[in-house]
């Protein structure tokens, strides 16, 4: 038996769930997250023997980019919903969303794992479509009327992308070596290249790009990510930014590292998406006084920097990884202060908070860390990781990129700045005696810190192995 197959363990909680659901509900959802990220540890470090790409026809594979990626979002998912459940025991104000949550968000946490150690084309689109269903009523909230409609949309563009994203699936398995002819995994595509003169890879490579772009919230079909970002409890946007963003992100690296997949459009595709992004990234937080669409905003920012970096190849892959990978940490932690803040002061609205390290010391201590990790500041791996796509776009002579790269950073850069930290260091807006906080409920955010300072540090031999075989993968030397 693969064992990949053990991460479907957290599937046993769901008759425990209904029967000591609803006050229990986040404990439970802790629990299983605990049960699938020893799992994954289990496999990632390779204490489990794998199964790798090299069986061809294997359903399930824990190749180097499983390995890594299931390491991340499992040990994200589990620090969201330990941040949700300390946040209860401590403020017994917060209400559980119940059963019925905990139950979506354990078919979100299986489902994102599945898509990321599945070696099948189709099965990785259907993990993909179930994370987004089972997402989607976690968005709403009753005391939200804009959630349900916040619901629909992401839905709605989820759907249109998975839709242009299966189309380009299909293409790819016609645009190969007759000898593999109708081969749906992901490996025996890998070890054929498309005929001379065939469009069909180079077709499903674009229509890839195109409706996973829409997943990642790439320009042009991003609308959707600011508002379901504002509207979801904060524990769930955590969830798409840091946890299904990176399922996706997976997939699409696969379909990049077949041969020949970045020889047609896709780059210039992945180039004008990703520097669109960016662009439309940096006049949107120009604009916005709303905390929860900054940070939606600096995803799509975040979003456009990885697409620029895929475009480049083989040279900036590592880069690429690093990025990411810090950036779903940072994303993580945001959304757990921006929660918590929010919960106090009653508003998204950046000029209604001020004092906030004084007023709650834990939470303002990491939403300025955050900030700093989101703008790219060292030590952290988002700064390594950005050093490396730039200095790939200048190796590979793209200098109108490179200075378009540049501009919007700067721009992003200086509206952060001017929106966040006054909420940080400014007046106290308001009176108010804040309940006395605790290193406790800060844990899960001390330990994204940490991941964040060790990846632009030092980086252990085995985890950098993981980012170098993924990186080889995508054509890296």
């Amino acid at each position: 038996m693969s064992p990949a197959l053990w991460l479907l363990a957290p599937l046993a909680f769901a008759p425990w769930l209904r029967v000591r659901g609803g006050r229990h509900a986040s404990a439970l959802v802790a629990v299983a997250a605990m049960v699938e990220v020893a799992i994954a540890a289990l496999i990632s470090f390779e204490v489990i023997p794998g199964v790798e790409l090299a069986a061809a026809g294997d359903a399930l594979t824990t190749d180097a980019t499983a390995r890594l990626f299931l390491l991340v979002i499992d040990a994200i998912f589990l620090g969201i919903t330990m941040s949700a459940w300390l946040r209860r025991r401590v403020n017994q104000g917060v209400p559980d969303r119940g059963a019925l949550d905990g139950l979506f968000a354990i078919v979100f946490l299986v489902a994102a794992n599945l898509a990321l150690v599945t070696n099948h084309i189709l099965l990785a689109w259907l993990a993909l479509e179930v994370t987004t269903v089972a997402a989607a009523p976690m968005i709403v909230r009753p005391d939200k009327p804009g959630a349900i409609g916040a619901s629909w949309r992401y839905v709605l563009f989820s759907t249109i992308g998975l839709g242009v994203a299966l189309l380009g699936l299909l293409c790819l398995t016609r645009g190969h070596d007759p000898a593999a002819a109708g081969s749906y995994f992901f490996d025996e595509l890998a070890r054929t290249r498309a005929p001379a003169g065939d469009g069909w890879r180079p077709l499903g490579v674009a229509l890839v790009v195109l409706g996973i772009g829409t997943k990642l919230g790439l320009a042009p079909m991003y609308t959707w990510l600011p508002e379901a970002y504002d509207e979801a409890p904060s524990g769930v946007a955590a969830m798409l930014a840091a946890v299904q963003f990176n399922c996706a992100l997976v997939v699409l690296l696969r379909v990049l590292q077949l041969p020949d997949a970045l020889d047609g459009p896709a780059p210039g595709v992945l180039l004008t998406m990703g520097l669109a992004s960016m662009i439309v990234s940096a006049a949107s937080i120009l604009a916005t006084r709303n905390i929860r669409r900054l940070i939606a905003y600096a995803s799509i920012n975040h979003a456009g920097v990885i697409a620029i970096g895929l475009a480049l190849g083989g040279p900036a892959a590592y880069g690429v990884l690093l990025y990411a990978v810090s950036n779903a940490f940072i994303k993580a932690i945001l959304f757990i202060s921006v929660g918590k803040m929010e919960h106090h002061y009653q508003s998204k609205d950046m000029r209604d908070v001020g004092g906030l390290i004084k007023d709650l010391p834990y939470t303002g201590l990491f939403l300025m860390i955050g900030t700093f990790a989101l703008l790219g500041f060292p030590p952290f791996g988002s700064f390594l990781g950005e050093m490396l796509i730039l200095s790939s776009l200048s190796a590979t002579g793209q200098l109108l990129v490179f200075a378009g790269f540049c501009v919007a950073i700067a721009t992003t850069f200086v509206a952060t700045g001017r929106s966040v930290f006054p909420m940080i260091w400014g007046e106290a807006k308001r009176k108010a005696t804040w309940p006395r906080q605790t290193a406790v409920g800060s844990l899960p955010k001390i330990a994204f810190m940490a991941a964040l300072v060790m990846m632009g540090i030092y980086v252990p031999p085995q985890l950098n192995a993981l980012f170098r075989d993924v990186a080889a993968a995508l054509g890296a030397h």
